[in-house]
Parts: C-alpha cells; structure tokens; sequence
C-alpha cells in the first residue's frame, strides 16, 4: 500500500446502484500525501524531455498541472466541449449512455511535441483513448500516460496501445 492509499474513500452506489466510486478529495486535502501522490506520478517521466502535460478535465487537470510543474513542462488542458476558445481539433468517445467529446486549442501543442498525457482514473479506456486520439490529430509525439487508479475490472488497459507506456500508482 502507498502512503497515501488509505486517503481514497470507497463510495458505494455513487453516482448509482452498484457503482463503486474512488472519491480522491480526501487526498487531494492532505498535501504532504498529495505531494507524494504527484511524485509517484512522475517518476517515470523524469529526465524523459516531456515539453507538456495535457490533463483531461476535470480532475486530470489538478494532477496534470502540478506533475507539469516538476517536470520543468507545459500544461495543456483537454476540455469538454465548448469550453475551449476556436480554433480548436476534437475526439469523440463513447460512455455507456450515449458520447462524450474532448477538445484541444490548436497551436497550443507544436508538431512533434514531447506530451504526457495525465487522468485521475483509467476505467473502460474511453476518455483516455479519446485523448491520445486527440493528441495524435494535434501532432504531438504522446510519450505516454499516468493516471492515479486504474479500475482493473473494467479493463481500461485493452483500449491502450501496448506500445506506449501506461504508469497507473492504484490499483482496485
């Protein structure tokens, strides 16, 4: 167990029956356990020449922004539609009720910037994968991912190129 692990409260039947939800703000308050939360997350990427981290809203956004900071990187945010001033490239997914949509600012990556891309939670694989799509329309060159839990029964991971590194901390 990391030194932060106990901060994740399970929630049961949020937002419905049968859903457990892993609510973070509890470690998101503690900042000691946030700091090594953020360290954990870039770990892998130090020293690999990353020139920005995209978040994905929302919650990819407070992770994202400060592992942006320690790697001496960019923040690029990726936001639910109409959130984004025009010009701005988009990628839809799917949810289990109907489809979602991620967009970026164009120019706000150059063409073979090193990215990493950065979430809260890898579930079925759909925002993420809808992410990665997006940063590949906008030129990037995705290093990879880090996300704080990935959700194993849900098989998120499948969706991932196996070619492009995955860095999850939690696991449930």
């Amino acid at each position: 167990m990391t030194s932060f692990e106990s901060l994740i409260r399970a929630v049961p039947d949020f937002p419905k029956p049968g859903v457990v939800f892993r609510d973070i703000t509890p470690l998101l308050a503690d900042g000691a356990a946030f700091a090594r939360c953020i360290d954990a997350m870039a770990e892998p990427w130090l020293g690999g020449h990353v020139q920005a981290v995209c978040g994905v809203e929302s919650r990819g956004f407070i992770f994202a922004a400060a592992i942006a900071q320690k790697l001496g990187a960019g923040f690029v945010p990726l936001r639910k539609p109409g959130k984004l001033p025009p010009p701005v490239m988009h990628a839809d997914y799917q949810l289990e009720y109907g489809t979602d949509r991620l967009e970026a600012r164009t120019g706000t990556l150059r063409k073979g910037e090193r990215v990493l891309l950065v979430d809260d939670v890898l579930a079925t694989g759909g925002t993420l994968g809808a992410a990665r799509n997006l940063l590949e329309q906008l030129g990037a060159e995705l290093v990879g991912a880090s996300v704080v839990i990935e959700l194993l029964p849900l098989q998120g991971r499948a969706l991932w190129p196996q070619q492009v590194p995955l860095h999850t901390v939690l696991h449930y």
